[in-house]
């Protein structure tokens, strides 16, 4: 059972200093952020950094679903104690869905990056893991667009340059609700689908608004096909 460890309030301030200090991220659109109750934040994923930086652009403490690959060496005990969720691939991830359904049930704020893993960034696809949460957390779901963490061709693995221009957009609040009558796969399938939609349309507007594109190409396109299949 993975621990549920609420975010210290030093684990914002690193967020904020990488955010701010290390690079020069732009956020529009924190007041869709609810100031209490259960949140997911539902992101794209491109480059290394978008957790962190979501991290110091939520105005909440956050907790950020992460590769249990990442909780090693001085990374991993900086991941642990500022509230990460692990995410291990061994269960499928039930383990921290669990964790993250807790921390939503105590009015926490729980970053899911739907896409799975670091690419395009375009929401073009999503695991359901954050519909699940929303379903069985009570928690409304807040839609952010991170752009900028990686270009076309860099490395998924590297952190951008120094003082790079970084845009973090949220989106306005999506309720997802199982209608009567309707299974819950039924209902899981749909809310994913909302979700992603939604995601789509605040990075649509994102990349439009800051003028920062999504990189074009997917290195890791060639693993995705093999976990596919």
């Amino acid at each position: 059972m993975t621990e549920v460890r609420t975010p210290p309030r030093w684990a914002r301030r690193v967020g904020v200093l990488l955010a701010h200090g290390v690079w020069n991220t732009r956020v529009h659109g924190a007041e869709h952020v609810p100031a209490d109750g259960p949140v997911v934040v539902v992101a794209n994923h491109t480059g290394l950094m978008d957790g962190p930086v979501l991290v110091g652009a939520v105005p909440r403490a956050t907790a950020v679903l992460v590769r249990r690959g990442m909780f090693v060496g001085p990374l991993g005990w900086l991941l642990r104690g500022s509230g990460q969720i692990p995410v291990d691939e061994a269960d499928g991830g039930r383990s921290a869905l669990a964790a993250a359904r807790t921390s939503l049930r105590a009015g926490g704020v729980v970053a899911v990056f739907p896409e799975g893993s670091r690419g395009k960034g375009d929401a073009a696809d999503a695991r359901a893991g954050a519909a699940w949460l929303a379903l069985n957390g009570g928690a409304l779901v807040i839609p952010a667009a991170v752009l900028g963490t990686r270009r076309t061709g860099e490395s998924v693995h590297r952190p951008p340059g120094l003082r790079r221009r970084l845009w973090i957009e949220f989106g306005a609040p999506v309720r997802i609700e199982r209608s009567a009558g309707v299974s819950g796969r039924e209902a899981l399938v749909a809310a994913n689908e909302q979700i992603r939609v939604a995601l789509a349309a605040v990075v649509g507007d994102a990349v439009a608004r800051s003028g920062i594109t999504l990189p074009t190409d997917d290195p890791l396109a060639d693993r995705r096909g093999r976990i596919a299949r």
